[in-house]
């Protein structure tokens, strides 16, 4: 009965003189699902052969992209686009588009990177072990999406919209 109690307490403890709970937590993810996802290998099974010939060329891309569902609830969709190819045969192709509901409970100033830093970080490994399974289920050797620094990207382009919004030099104007 006495730990009832104590549990009990260290509830109420927790809460504000308003009801509400003081330890809420920045960040809550509500719900991670597969959006879209599309594998093609439209070359096999002749591409194994040449794939047994030379190393394949492996181009992956991927972006995040963010939206408002209702404040303070954002939807995050991390898009990876995987492109393997044997010389100029198309191997195989892989888009997934993976997205993840989230709660922020940040200051506003905060909510722009933490969508474009922290949601994709967490939704990344499991977007990377459903690319790795489906090159597997495919009949290929797994994909395995190396780390991506989230961070770095999104100071990127932060640097690329100031580069973009910077008034282009008049005509005729020469640099020193």
């Amino acid at each position: 009965m006495s730990d009832e109690t104590s549990a009990e307490g260290g509830a109420d403890a927790a809460t504000k003189g308003n009801g509400e709970d003081a330890t809420v937590p920045p960040l809550i993810v509500n719900a991670q699902y597969i959006k879209d996802l599309s594998f093609e290998a439209p070359n096999t099974p002749a591409v194994f052969t040449q794939m047994q010939q030379a190393q394949p060329d492996i181009t992956v891309n991927v972006d995040v992209q963010a939206r408002p569902l209702e404040a303070p609830v954002y939807e995050v969709l991390l898009n990876v686009r995987a492109d393997c190819k044997s010389g100029e045969t198309q191997a195989f192709l892989v888009e997934l588009s993976y997205g993840g509901v989230f709660t922020l409970n940040v200051p506003q100033a905060d909510v722009h990177p933490v969508l474009l830093i922290e949601c994709p970080r967490l939704l990344f490994p499991f977007a990377r072990q459903i690319v790795s399974m489906t090159t597997i289920n495919g009949g290929f050797l797994p994909l395995m999406l190396g780390p991506i620094d989230f961070a770095s990207l999104y100071q990127r382009q932060l640097h690329d919209a100031e580069i973009a919004r910077a008034p282009a030099p008049p005509a005729g104007a020469s640099s020193a």
